[in-house]
């Protein structure tokens, strides 16, 4: 869980950009949206499928440029 902590003369406005940072890094909104429904194992290993192709696609107009 991310934790920042208001160090002495910070303003909030400081203290909460290091804490969106933080939650960004970590990923915890993504797994959170992750959690937040169930997937049905086949759906499940359709989206994974359909994203690695997305991928490839965009890797293969890279490597066209």
């Amino acid at each position: 869980m991310a934790e920042v902590k208001l160090q002495e003369g910070e303003t909030l406005e400081n203290a909460l950009r290091r804490f969106k940072r933080k939650v960004q890094q970590e990923d915890v909104i993504k797994e959170v949206k992750r959690h937040s429904f169930y997937l049905k194992p086949g759906e499940k290993r359709r989206a994974k499928q359909a994203l690695a192709r997305k991928h490839n696609r965009k890797k293969s107009r890279r490597e066209v440029e």
